[in-house]
C-alpha cells in the first residue's frame, strides 16, 4: 500500500514513515525537505500518484494567529483537491485532544477550521486527537516563563511519547476510514504545576514553577480537565518515568 506522510520529515512523520515501512508498507515522506510543499502545492500530484492513504502531520512554521490560520486552510484545501484528483481513498489527520475546548486560541481555531475542512470534502477519513508529547516538556516549560519562573495552572493533563502516537496512526491509516475523530493520550494523568515542578527539579533547572489558576495555554485559560481526553481514548504504553529519552536528555 502507498501511504504519503505530509510533514513526514518531522518528529511523528518520519516516525511514521519508518514505522509504514517495517510493516512492508510503501511510505512517502512529503515535506519542503522532499520538494513536496502544500502551501503552494508544488510536488503534491507527484507525490499522490497511486496513493491509497495520505497522513497529515504538517504543523504550521507560525503560531501567530492569521499566519497559521492561513496555513491549515490553504494547505489543506490544497492537499485535499490533489487526493481528489488522484484518487485517494483514505485521508487521515493528526490534531489535537481539546482542540473544541480551546478556542480562544488562534492556533487551536485554526485546527478547528482544518478539521471542518476535512468533514466536508468528501474523501472518507479519520482525525486523531492526541495529547501533549512528552517531547514538547522543554519547550512547554520555556513557553511558560516569566523571568526567573515558570507558571503552569493546576490542571490536569495526559501526555503521550511521540512513539506511541505515531504507532496508533499508523494502525488507524491502514484501517478503514472512520469518518470522525479517535483520541489517543498517555496512559497517565498528572497536574500540570505538579508535573513541571517534578521535571525542571530533575533536570537542575533553577527556574521556580508558579502555580497560577490564571496561567494560560496557547493563549488560552484552561479548566480542570480541559486538556484530558474522553473515556474511550486509545492509550499508549510509555509512562514518563519509563520513558528511554526523559534518561537521555537529563529530564
Amino acid at each position: 500500500m502507498k501511504i504519503v506522510v505530509i510533514g513526514g520529515s518531522g518528529l511523528i512523520g518520519s516516525k511514521l514513515v519508518a514505522r509504514l515501512r517495517e510493516h512492508g508498507h510503501e511510505a512517502v515522506a512529503a515535506s519542503p525537505k522532499t520538494g513536496v510543499n502544500t502551501l503552494t502545492g508544488e510536488g503534491l500530484a507527484g507525490a499522490l500518484a497511486k496513493a491509497t492513504v495520505v497522513i497529515d502531520v504538517s504543523n504550521s512554521p507560525s503560531f501567530e494567529d492569521a499566519a497559521v490560520l492561513e496555513f491549515f486552510e490553504t494547505s489543506t484545501r490544497n492537499l485535499l483537491a490533489a487526493e481528489a484528483a488522484a484518487g485517494v481513498g483514505h485521508h487521515v489527520a493528526l490534531s489535537v485532544v481539546g482542540t473544541e475546548r480551546l478556542q480562544q486560541s488562534g492556533y487551536f481555531r485554526a485546527k478547528s477550521a482544518q478539521e471542518k475542512l476535512i468533514e466536508n470534502s468528501g474523501i472518507p477519513y479519520s482525525i486523531v486527537h492526541a495529547t501533549q508529547f512528552f517531547e514538547f516538556v522543554p519547550s512547554m516549560a520555556d513557553a511558560a516563563a516569566d523571568g526567573g519562573t515558570v507558571r503552569f495552572a493546576p490542571v490536569l493533563f495526559q501526555p503521550i511519547a511521540a512513539d506511541d502516537v505515531a504507532q496508533a496512526v499508523a494502525r488507524i491509516s491502514v484501517g478503514s476510514p472512520l469518518n470522525g475523530m479517535v483520541e489517543v493520550a498517555g496512559p497517565e494523568q498528572f497536574r500540570m504545576d505538579e508535573f513541571f515542578r517534578d521535571v525542571l527539579a530533575a533536570r537542575g533547572d533553577p527556574r521556580a514553577v508558579v502555580t497560577d489558576p490564571s496561567a494560560r495555554y496557547f493563549g488560552t485559560e484552561l479548566g480542570e480537565r480541559t486538556l484530558l481526553p474522553g473515556a474511550d481514548a486509545v492509550l499508549g504504553e510509555i509512562r514518563y518515568r519509563n520513558w528511554p529519552a526523559r534518561t537521555a536528555l537529563g529530564k
